[in-house]
């Protein structure tokens, strides 16, 4: 069904296709629009979260910061029967629980000692396992005078080049947070399950910069009445259900911001289709966290795929921003904190000796005596090389300078803010609202599909369906299309072939919610038919208020 209505699609099939890369068609470009757009309004709401837009071109400096240059990568098994290559955790998956934890040498020893076979061809004939970088490559500029770069794997490191212009925006007040959604792209080892792995894919990510010193009062009073089901690392308890203000209060959720955005979460996939005793959260286990992480959990939704995580939400702490500050010696990463009260300091400082920095430096001696100050050490190796503000780099010998104590008024400190994120698979959302929402049922001998999908992201909102294409039916019926579609984000489709009956199914197969038809009875009153999908309930009004009865969403109201 999705392909024969354009839904989703195999891309360049006609060429053999590509692995990892579909199409959406009419149905489905429309449909997964729909989806960003509730994203970006669904966290838009708060207020405190504004859009941003990067390029998916990144160069490669950045990556190197992030660890996605060194530390991006699958390990891969090569068959040496077939030449076919595939991922070697997923090799094993059915002989260890957590494969992704593995090193090359434990995912070898498991394929050799449980003679796992090649899905191509059913030999056991294995090289070893070795790391392969998912990042696609290109070059930036032309010729000798180009430049390395990538195809982003994720947008988050795009917003944190931008903290400075978020943190301006804000007025400099945490805490704050950026979205983005696009493209991202991952040279998968081995692409598989349809839309769940992907090599060009669409994410929809958040970072939320916070002041780790500072409690942030969530109102958790939403969410008191419902149980989340929490799958926690083994080392830490059993599965449990609790509710965010819960989890958050016994530390099963280790940070209240991280347990405020699964709630959010939470909001957004019911809102949009996705079924409530379908969803978990998953912690990640102690082997399995990233690095920088101090706290991270998986959304995770039950479909035909068994339980996939469609959903990260991670404490990432202040990794990224430290590590681009590292990368790149730039201080604007870091926001101020004013003290309560100023604050009276004792410190030594390396001082330059004006006898000799004078004669020495000449006209640079003031920025030489500067940039002294900045040293975060009073026993350094000499000589050492200094930077200046300027640019410029100098030679510092042992005799030109000394230890000097200081008395300083301080009204505050500059910190690198931690962040949290959610980071959405937009494409793994949507082919779970298709699978939750897809009831294929017998009527009269035959097979009959309606999608079930939330009126807020169905991809056509309305068809126009006359009675018979003439008398004048036709006619109105293509009028009331186009007053429809002349409605700012409203979607009609007009149908006039086939049995009335089959159009009504051709509408809900592809999951329209309402159907509007235009019979004699139209001509003489100005009134139409109006049928509900999801139960097939029809009730008559006037053809002047179809546009705004579907806008505000209160046609439900009259049935």
């Amino acid at each position: 069904m999705l392909r024969r209505r354009g839904v989703i699609l195999p891309a360049f099939q006609i060429h053999g296709g590509v692995a990892g890369l579909f199409d959406f068609g009419p149905i489905g470009g429309r449909l997964r629009r729909r989806l960003k757009n509730a994203w970006l309004n669904h966290w838009l709401s708060e207020g405190d979260i504004v859009e941003v837009d990067s390029p998916t071109i990144t160069p490669e400096s950045v990556l190197i910061a992030s660890g996605h240059v060194g530390e991006f990568n699958d390990y891969m098994s090569e068959c040496n029967n077939c030449n076919s290559a595939f991922r070697s955790d997923h090799l094993v998956e059915e002989h260890h629980p957590n494969p992704d934890s593995l090193n090359s040498a434990d995912l070898d020893n498991i394929i050799t000692e449980r003679a796992v076979v090649c899905p191509g061809c059913g030999v056991s004939d294995w090289s070893n396992c070795r790391p392969m970088n998912l990042m696609f490559s290109t070059q930036i500029g032309a010729m000798k005078g180009s430049r390395l770069a990538y195809m982003r794997p994720e947008t988050a490191q795009g917003m944190f080049m931008l903290f400075p212009a978020l943190y301006r925006h804000f007025r400099g007040r945490l805490p704050f947070g950026a979205v983005q959604s696009g493209k991202g792209y991952r040279n998968e080892i081995s692409p598989r399950q349809g839309m769940i792995r992907l090599r060009e894919f669409n994410m929809a990510e958040l970072e939320y910069f916070i002041d780790p010193d500072v409690h942030i009062p969530h109102d958790f009073s939403p969410w008191d009445g419902e149980k989340f089901h929490l799958v926690q690392d083994p080392e830490f308890g059993e599965p449990i259900s609790m509710s965010p203000r819960e989890a958050a209060d016994a530390n099963v959720i280790r940070h209240p911001t991280v347990a405020w955005f699964m709630a959010r979460t939470w909001d957004f996939l019911t809102s949009v289709g996705i079924k409530p005793d379908k969803i978990r959260f998953r912690q990640h286990e102690g082997d399995e966290m990233a690095h920088y992480a101090s706290d991270c959990w998986d959304a995770e939704i039950e479909g035909s795929y068994g339980w996939i995580e469609c959903v990260g939400i991670a404490h990432r702490g202040c990794y990224d921003l430290n590590a681009h500050e590292v990368a790149t010696g730039d201080s604007n990463l870091r926001a101020w904190r004013s003290y309560d009260e100023p604050r009276i300091v004792d410190k030594t400082i390396l001082s330059g000796v004006g006898s000799i920095i004078g004669p020495t430096f000449k006209s640079q001696a003031g920025l030489v005596n500067q940039a002294l100050t900045e040293i975060d050490t009073t026993s350094p190796t000499f000589p050492f090389e200094l930077t200046l503000a300027d640019g410029a780099t100098v030679t510092i010998e042992e005799d030109m300078v000394e230890n000097k104590r200081v008395q300083n008024t301080e009204h505050g400190e500059w910190f690198l803010p931690h962040v949290v994120e959610p980071a959405f698979g937009i494409d793994r959302i949507l082919w779970h609202i298709l699978d939750h929402a897809y009831d294929e049922t017998e009527k009269g001998g035959e097979k009959y599909t309606v999608l079930h999908l939330a009126n807020s992201i169905a991809p056509i909102d309305v068809a126009i369906l006359p009675l018979m294409e003439k008398e004048g039916l036709d006619s109105l019926a293509e009028s009331v299309h186009r007053l429809i579609c002349s409605v700012p984000n409203l979607v009609s489709y007009y149908d006039g072939s086939g049995s009335i009956g089959r159009r009504y199914a051709r509408a809900d197969e592809v999951g329209v919610p309402w159907a509007v038809t235009i019979d004699h009875e139209s001509l003489s009153n100005s009134t139409a038919t109006i049928r509900r999908r999801d139960d097939g309930k029809q009730i008559r009004v006037s053809i002047a208020d179809i546009a705004k009865l579907i806008s505000d969403n209160s046609l439900n109201q009259l049935f």
